[in-house]
């Protein structure tokens, strides 16, 4: 078996169009009419993201793999250079059916297992948490107290409660409309180990609440004169997937599962061989030498955080288009270095429409990008049919959702 397959995840790279939008919403007003790239796209056309870059959004290599296509299917939108491109290879959109529009339901989809319960989600009020989950955090912390319980944007929050948490030893610990308990903690003040090892122990209170996730964020810095920053050690301690994902299947037919980014995370470690993580120009190292290094028979599964954490969430349009802009970079590299046995698919697991209200993931349709399995439309898809095209294009037993497109 010479075939290697590589899945990269464009963390909230929608294209728009998700026919229940209407059902989720930002701020109270619903998710309809967001459209993540497309509206990215219109922005840089009118000069509006001229920051840091300038002019229309140039992703060649997207492009040529047929990402406006996908677009236009998804939500109409047509962009009229596409026409000028076709696409060396297959191209699609795909519809979740999980009802949430956050990571594991996203991620878990593509590796074909749909969430097969409601999530749990913390209240918009102030405090957030219940008092058990609050007196885990302080007991497992030893700590009198918490900062934060509320819903809150993980930078704004870290500069309002920063200076007092060093100052007090408290954790800051905030949620938002995910189904998540975020727990910021100063990674050299409060420790590093110290602070997973808190989110581990809320974990295990937090889970069968159906809260899907405790997500540790260190930061450094003091709040004067360095300023503080989030750093690349953040660790998700999510919920397990309740029946085998892609990386189980994979993993039991005696590949390697690499995961990139925070994908060992996102499935709990279940079926991974190998992690490698860092911020974004790290993971793009890490892709570029599996492409040279992953074992033949291997799935090399990839998640790019920063298009969500550092552009979706905080609104940043010219940030976002610039980090698309980097990554098609990144992805002509890769290309040009695969096997010709290899194949590569390129997706997405939910919106984060940089232009829309709120700071909170958008409800959209992804795009499917596949390359090295022939051309062509594949036309509207499901999330679970990318797991099922991994396992046939790796030729190994599986019995989860989907249905192949190669």
């Amino acid at each position: 078996m010479n075939r290697r397959l590589f899945l990269i995840v464009m963390d909230s790279v929608g294209i728009g169009g998700a026919p229940d939008a209407g059902d989720f919403a930002n701020d109270g007003v619903p998710d309809t009419g967001a459209n993540t790239l497309g509206h990215i796209i219109e922005s840089c056309a009118k000069g509006e993201a001229d920051i840091g870059r300038r002019g229309p959004l140039s992703v060649p290599t997207l492009a040529q793999l047929g990402l406006y296509r996908a677009l236009e299917l998804a939500s109409g939108l047509h962009i009229p250079n596409d026409r000028q491109v076709e696409p060396s290879g297959k191209w699609g959109a795909a519809i979740e059916i999980s009802k949430g529009k956050d990571t594991p339901s996203g991620h878990w989809e593509l590796a074909g297992v749909p969430v097969p319960w409601d999530w749990g989600y913390f209240p918009n009020t102030v405090p957030s948490f219940p008092s058990r989950v609050t007196e885990a955090i302080m007991k497992s912390a030893d700590v009198d107290g918490i900062l934060g319980n509320c819903h809150a944007s993980g930078t704004e929050i870290i500069e309002k409660f920063g200076v007092e948490h060093i100052t007090s030893g408290k954790p800051i610990c905030y949620t938002s409309v995910d189904s998540v308990l975020q727990i910021a903690a100063h990674e050299e003040l409060f420790g590093l180990e110290r602070l997973y090892n808190v989110c581990m122990d809320c974990a295990s209170v937090v889970h069968p609440m159906r809260i899907g996730r405790v997500i540790a964020r260190p930061f450094v810095g003091n709040g004067r004169d360095v300023p503080f920053r989030r750093t690349p050690n953040r660790k998700d301690f999510a919920i397990e997937p309740p029946s085998p994902t892609i990386c189980d299947w994979v993993h039991s037919a005696g590949r390697k599962v690499y995961a990139i980014g925070k994908i060992g995370d996102i499935f709990s470690m279940r079926g991974i061989s190998e992690v490698r993580k860092g911020a974004d120009s790290q993971l793009a190292d890490h892709l570029a030498d599996l492409v040279n290094e992953a074992e033949e028979g291997s799935l090399v599964f990839a998640n790019f955080v920063e298009f969500d954490s550092e552009y979706g969430h905080r609104r940043d349009i010219a940030g976002y288009a610039r980090h698309l802009e980097w990554f098609d970079s990144v992805l002509q590299k890769v290309i040009k270095s695969m096997r010709p046995d290899d194949l590569l698919i390129v997706t997405a697991d939910h919106g984060n429409d940089p232009s829309w209200i709120g700071t909170d993931h958008t409800r959209e349709q992804v795009p499917v990008l596949v390359f090295g399995a022939g051309k062509g439309p594949i036309g509207a898809r499901a999330f679970v049919d990318v797991a099922a095209s991994a396992a046939d294009f790796l030729d190994i037993p599986y019995e989860g959702e989907g249905r192949s497109f190669l």
